[in-house]
């Protein structure tokens, strides 16, 4: 059985094995003047940053021999994340459980020092570095630092690392680098390299493909399906049918808000959708776009600024976490809602609803 032949547009060509070695040499070259590395994911973790963050810890254990424990903030609360930690049992645990003074090396996966979406002291700077996001100055300063690119997936460049080892991961960790590439990049369709599909096919044949099954298509609480109700219910239409907005109000996990937002953005014509949602006193934002003329993560970090929290993304797809601080949800969502619509030229207002109202 082999992968399906990926059809994409204006591939970038893989990188030179020979730069991969050369990064990966100074990579290990830091790692091994140390004992005991911590490899965090920001809060909230996605499968990307699951993927990668194991993926690295096993390249510091066998390629340096430092050891090493992946951590994430915040929770996994999506169907799919659960069931990727619960069905391949990754060797990967809540922050809160690990006591970071343990360790005397840091690094970060899929995120980066500026934009503070991790749980981790502010003394505990990290020294390693990788994330396919656009390079924060911050991250330049790093012993080591892998960010930027055309990888797609931070779970790319980690596997890139491995291949260059001839480390070859079991099953359990395959299957979640190749999910963490197919999830990221929308089964190769969004923001792919060369990289991604080199590795793609480079993992395919090591993937536990009935646990893979597994995980795309869990089993979901009922509150799912209200979220998706409220959401459909709640969305509004702006510009003749460019943009698509709704505010989910509380959601029972912050993933909840991405994965509407990338649904939305599916509908016929649209250029851009934006979901809100509040958790535990924080407003999640997330913003998908169909329009290649824009950066998302560019504009997410732009609009956000003046509102305070975190945020990041890239070409296509970009996120905030934003304190509400006393600030009433509802009336915070509307004020990102306008602040969005501007930057789009599209005025603010009651909108179109999606669904016809009965």
């Amino acid at each position: 059985m082999s992968p399906p032949a990926p059809q994409t547009e204006r591939l970038e060509p893989a990188e030179p094995d020979h730069q991969v070695r050369f990064r990966l040499r100074k990579l290990l070259s830091v790692a091994r003047s140390h004992k005991r590395a911590l490899v965090l994911t920001h809060d909230n973790p996605d499968p990307d940053a699951v993927a990668s963050a194991c993926g690295l810890a096993f390249l510091l254990e066998h390629g340096a021999h430092v050891h090493a424990q992946a951590a994430y903030g915040g929770i996994i609360g999506r169907a799919e994340n659960k069931a990727l930690l619960k069905v391949l049992h990754l060797p990967i645990q809540p922050v809160s459980r690990v006591e970071a003074a343990q360790y005397d090396l840091v690094c970060l996966v899929d995120t980066q020092p500026e934009v503070g979406n991790y749980s981790l002291a502010a003394r505990s700077a990290p020294e390693l570095v990788i994330d396919h996001h656009p390079a924060r100055p911050a991250s330049l300063l790093s012993a080591f630092h892998d960010v930027g690119g055309p990888a797609g997936a931070t779970s790319t460049l980690v596997t890139q690392y491995l291949r260059a080892a001839r480390l070859v991961p079991g099953p359990a960790l395959a299957t979640a680098l190749f999910y963490g590439i197919k999830s990221d990049t929308r089964d190769l369709g969004r923001e792919v390299g060369g990289a991604d599909v080199d590795c793609y096919n480079w993992l395919f044949p090591h993937v536990d493909k009935q646990a893979l099954s597994r995980i795309e298509h869990p089993q979901v609480p009922a509150r799912y399906f209200a979220a998706y109700h409220t959401a459909y219910e709640r969305a509004r239409l702006y510009g003749n049918g460019q943009a698509c907005v709704v505010d989910l109000g509380e959601v029972y996990v912050p993933e909840i808000v991405p994965e509407v937002a990338e649904r939305l953005v599916s509908l016929e014509g649209l250029r851009w959708s934006l979901a809100t949602g509040a958790y535990k006193g924080e407003l999640y934002l997330s913003l998908r776009l169909n329009d290649r003329r824009f950066n998302a993560g560019k504009i997410v970090r732009e609009v956000c600024s003046a509102f305070g929290g975190s945020a990041g993304g890239h070409g296509a797809m970009a996120g905030a976490r934003i304190p509400l601080d006393g600030r009433i949800e509802e009336q915070l969502a509307q004020e990102l809602a306008g602040a969005f619509l501007k930057v789009f030229h599209l005025r603010a207002g009651p909108g179109t609803p999606l669904v016809p109202q009965s």
